[in-house]
């Protein structure tokens, strides 16, 4: 590895075709050969592996004597968005932080040297013990890929894992060690970082009331064309504030249903429905205990209440998207999925308002459109008032 290059080795530039699973990516070279590549990332990054986006392959070589035992040829280490690449290797982030560090570039720690990595204390395990003069630093290094509106968040998915490593950051504290948790977002077009409230509220609310024992450091990167990494490095706002204001159990929601075939559902007042094969969204609110109503939806067995609990039962698939907020935002949400959906059955989960409808259709899934992450964003990530 030299000073400020990460040594990838021969990288290919692929078309994203499909995740059959966390750690597998199918995508299509150059040369219209498809291949299936090792993915060293646990992360959802639904907004990121979209049909057809540019993924940037590793080449480890044909299989042979010396690395008999690796299964794929390839390894995704990296994905654009926007034309920039965002870097998806998560034992690569070490690395990074890494050479960050010996070079004094990350602002909060440029007094710091390091001592080991991959330093064991207790039942865990942390990225790096570093030293600022006479005192020793835990540090916990975590690799951010989800942004929007100027704003990055982590995690992309629940991380009971990550949760704990907080807490075990925290009591440290009381050990005349100082615990530091360094968020890398892989992008220089954020200003901001929260965590997902929207997505682990448990996480997020630990990173909250653990935030006076430890340092949180959030700092945005910028990755070159040919992967090498850009020399500005610059420290996010976290607004704590608004953190604690929101990131509570309440706010809106959307439900994602997949129909593998046509129903005819009764659904109430609303009388015979028809329900052509496809994906629904559905969006509903709840200003207390968002996450008991969002489990219920997605129980199949239960007394029908709402006209979303007939067409759920008849679903193959459920997927919640929490909207988590201080305010309702349930019929602006309607009307921002009118734009890019089809409007379903009028008066649908609409009986309380004015809008034409909350359930809405579409022929694609609408985690493999642009728009619809785009609209997504729009209500998760809202950058702080002024």
């Amino acid at each position: 590895m030299t000073e400020n290059v990460l040594e990838f080795g021969p990288c290919r530039r692929a078309r994203f075709l499909a995740r059959p699973n966390r750690f597998v990516v199918h995508c299509r070279l150059p040369d219209g050969e498809e291949a299936r590549a090792f993915l060293p990332n646990p992360g959802r990054l639904w907004e990121l592996l979209l049909p057809e986006a540019v993924v940037h392959l590793r080449d480890g070589g044909r299989r042979s004597s010396q690395n008999a035992g690796r299964k794929y040829r390839y390894t995704a280490v990296a994905v654009e968005r926007e034309g920039a690449p965002v870097l998806l290797h998560t034992h690569w982030t070490n690395q990074v932080a890494r050479i960050l560090l010996e070079q004094k570039r990350i602002p909060g720690l440029e007094d710091v040297s390091i001592l080991r990595a991959e330093v064991a204390h207790g039942r865990s395990r942390f990225d790096f013990l570093l030293r600022r003069r006479r005192t020793d630093l835990f540090l916990e290094v975590k690799s951010c890929t989800l942004f929007g509106n100027r704003v990055a968040m982590f995690p992309d998915a629940v991380t009971d894992r990550g949760r704990r490593h907080l807490l075990e950051l925290a009591e440290l504290s009381r050990r005349r060690v100082r615990p530091v948790v360094l968020f890398l977002v892989h992008t220089s077009d954020v200003d901001w970082f929260l965590p997902d409230y929207h997505t682990d509220l448990a996480f997020s609310q630990t990173l909250l009331q653990v935030r006076k024992k430890l340092d949180v450091i959030a700092v945005s990167l910028r990755w070159r064309s040919d992967l090498t990494l850009a020399p500005e490095v610059r420290r996010l706002h976290i607004p704590w504030s608004m953190l604690k204001r929101e990131a509570r159990d309440r706010g809106s929601y959307l439900l994602l249903l997949r129909l593998d075939r046509e129903h005819r559902l009764r659904v109430g007042r609303l009388g015979q429905l028809s329900f052509p094969a496809g994906f629904y969204l559905y969006v509903g609110s709840a200003m207390q205990n968002l996450s008991a109503r969002l489990a219920r939806h997605q129980r199949k067995r239960k007394k029908f209440h709402w006209h979303i609990d007939h067409l759920r039962e008849a679903a193959a698939a459920c997927i919640p998207l929490a909207i988590r907020s201080s305010t309702r935002d349930e019929c602006s949400l309607a009307a921002a999925l009118s734009e890019i959906c089809a409007a379903g059955p009028r008066g649908f989960g609409a009986s309380d308002c004015a809008c034409p409808t909350h359930l809405f259709f579409s022929e694609q899934n609408p985690l493999q459109l642009r728009p619809f992450h785009d609209l997504l964003q729009r209500f998760r990530m809202k950058p702080p008032e002024p």
